[in-house]
């Protein structure tokens, strides 16, 4: 394994970073209150960073997260590249392909996906099934929380029987705003007879190579994805704690040299860094078709697990200033914990990972 970044990840990591620092200001996120920055995104995707994805692979994706993370910036940046930028490349037909990728990388068509835990998602009226072809049907059924579904122009929805589609947000793509922890522009998605089209050909069949299905990988690279961008939130958290208590004192010396908050910066500094070598072996399997499931949902437990604690401790070092929820670092606490919510509670995603271990065990 060499996570090392390649030029050209590191030199999108570096511009990413420049974009996000001179953008991403506390007084342009306040502004964009729950929705997003038009101006950051336009600036992000006329710089080639969402296009580039699809060269960069998914550990340059994470690189590009973190720091958008450390942030906390007010942008679709993880959600178009993964459920949509990712999943047409990988799973697209040729004519999905071309048709909807320069979209997605010019900006113009925005991605979010939705995917119900127990289904509820029904899809009828399906057609088109020859050879080469992508199957079109219409869907029905509700999904009650969607991330970033007011700034997305396509869902990425999944069926009850976990096939993937892409619909539009038009008429019949019902959205009602929803308030989360973090604020995101989410919403409440509705689907009465929407068109869809299904992503990629025809389903395999039963003597198709044992390959990861459309939604096992989409879903396995959002875990990774989303941990990529807990890795940034966190370390942000820490990097606000770490500034304040070298110039906060408290009886004639700085809080950074009381032995107690040494101690909690130094534990906060051990989980970003499990959180992120556990992320990047996640993505540089994908990128080079290895097996990644179960390191995906590792990822997902130690950023659901251990960021809870590092958002906490960040607030926590901060003492009364931490409480304020105007104060910067208050904005790292509540994406953490949104994101601990969204990439599933460490106790389930451990579960899930457990019955994953025993099923490969026993295959024959």
């Amino acid at each position: 394994m060499d996570f090392t970044p390649t030029e050209e990840q590191a030199a999108a990591r570096d511009l990413a970073a420049r974009i996000f620092g001179d953008l991403a200001t506390p007084e342009r996120l306040t502004a964009a209150g729950t929705g997003s920055d038009p101006e950051l995104w336009k600036a992000l995707c006329a710089a080639g960073l969402v296009g580039a994805v699809e060269e960069l692979g998914l550990l340059g994706l994470v690189l590009l997260l973190e720091e958008q993370g450390r942030t906390t910036a007010q942008v679709p940046f993880a959600s178009t590249c993964v459920y949509g930028l990712l999943a047409v490349a990988a799973h697209g037909s040729p004519e999905q392909r071309e048709r909807l990728l320069p979209g997605i990388g010019d900006g113009s068509v925005v991605v979010c996906g939705a995917f119900p835990a127990q289904g509820g998602v029904r899809a009828r009226g399906v057609r088109g099934e020859g050879e080469g072809a992508y199957a079109q049907g219409e869907l029905s059924g509700t999904v009650p929380v969607v991330p970033w579904l007011r700034d997305a122009t396509h869902v990425l929805v999944a069926d009850d029987q976990r096939e993937l589609w892409l619909t539009p947000v038009t008429d019949a793509t019902r959205v009602e705003a929803v308030e989360l922890t973090a604020p995101w522009s989410a919403g409440r998605l509705t689907l009465d007879g929407a068109a869809a089209e299904r992503l990629g050909s025809h389903p395999r069949s039963e003597d198709s190579p044992p390959t990861p299905s459309p939604y096992a990988d989409v879903l396995a690279t959002a875990r990774t994805a989303f941990a990529g961008l807990q890795a940034g939130v966190c370390a942000g958290s820490l990097a606000r704690a770490v500034a304040h208590t070298n110039t906060r004192e408290q009886f004639g010396r700085p809080l950074a040299t009381r032995q107690a908050v040494q101690l909690r910066a130094a534990d906060a500094h051990m989980d970003i860094e499990a959180i992120r070598v556990t992320t990047y072996e996640a993505a540089w399997r994908r990128d080079v078709e290895l097996p990644y499931a179960t390191h995906a949902l590792t990822a997902a437990w130690w950023a659901s697990e251990a960021g809870v604690r590092v958002v906490h401790t960040g607030q926590h070092l901060h003492g009364g200033a931490g409480a304020d929820l105007d104060h910067p670092v208050h904005r790292h606490f509540l994406w953490g914990r949104q994101l601990d919510a969204y990439l599933g509670c460490g106790a389930e995603v451990l579960q899930e990972l457990g019955e994953l271990i025993v099923s490969e065990e026993v295959r024959p």
